[in-house]
């Protein structure tokens, strides 16, 4: 019998998140950690941990990178250093996840290559088959978003270790907690600018918007001056979604909090609920 899920993403959605959040659920860590060696890609470790965010416990995923594969995705003054009115001091942290960084050409990746990555996995056929439903519609809104087609895109971010873990990691834990319906009502995001490797663009960046466009995703703006929607957290909703309707009333089973790198001066977490209808 499978699972119901709810992801409440108020405070956004990231592919970090995703896994801490799976993780906190219940999803068995040597399952993921077996499943992404299988991948056969080197330049990280895994860490995960438990960290506060607004003082509520968490469970926090960070794929770390070396030092020729890291880049900006956490680093408040690289993405906001512009003179943007909430730009906040460098973060330490490591980094691992965002369709708009800025990463080194030996990373870039076409789809084609990153599906034979997945095919190729010690995971199982329902992992492989959402781990690449992800990663094609990133490839539809990144295609979208730079006016060429699918087969041209060549993910110089997506396409970097740190996402792929990330993708795949989520695909491995929805699957071992024997998620088959999983509910995403909305995406909560924030507004203003923010720095990537093309330039400076708006918040939802184009590829969120791409997504939530072709995949009919409602979109919520806060007041918040940030990305709260990264496009591979938003891929991830937008592929694993099997409804936008809560039950009218319905049970919480346990919770799952997967934190967030960023300091926007929000929460900071996604929360994944196991529910059970009433």
């Amino acid at each position: 019998m499978g699972q119901t899920l709810y992801l409440e993403c108020c405070s956004g959605i990231s592919g970090d998140m995703t896994v801490a959040a799976l993780l906190d659920l219940g999803a068995d860590p040597a399952v993921l950690e077996k499943g992404i060696a299988s991948l056969g890609i080197d330049g990280y470790k895994l860490c995960i941990s438990r960290v506060k965010k607004s003082g509520i416990d968490a469970c926090d995923f960070a794929v770390l990178l070396d030092p020729e594969h890291e880049n900006h995705d956490h680093d408040m003054e690289y993405l906001h250093g512009f003179g943007h009115e909430h730009a906040q001091e460098s973060t330490q942290e490591h980094t691992h996840e965002h369709a708009h960084e800025h990463i080194q050409e030996h990373t870039h990746r076409g789809l084609w290559e990153i599906l034979g990555i997945i095919q190729s996995a010690d995971i199982t056929e329902k992992a492989k088959e959402t781990a690449e439903r992800i990663f094609r519609i990133l490839a539809e809104a990144e295609a979208k978003a730079h006016g060429t087609e699918i087969e041209q895109v060549h993910f110089h971010e997506v396409g970097a270790v740190d996402s792929i873990v990330d993708i795949v990691g989520a695909a491995i834990c929805f699957d071992n907690l024997q998620a088959d319906r999983i509910i995403v009502k909305e995406l909560y995001e924030g507004q203003g600018c923010i720095r990537c490797q093309h330039g400076i663009i708006p918040v939802p960046v184009p590829a969120v918007i791409n997504i939530v466009q072709q995949q009919k995703l409602s979109l919520h703006i806060t007041n918040v001056q940030g990305e709260l929607v990264t496009p591979t957290g938003a891929a991830i909703a937008a592929a694993v979604r099997t409804s936008d309707k809560l039950p009218d009333t319905f049970t919480v089973k346990k919770v799952g909090i997967g934190a967030g790198k960023r300091d926007y001066g929000t929460p900071g977490y996604l929360r994944v609920m196991l529910i059970s209808e009433e």
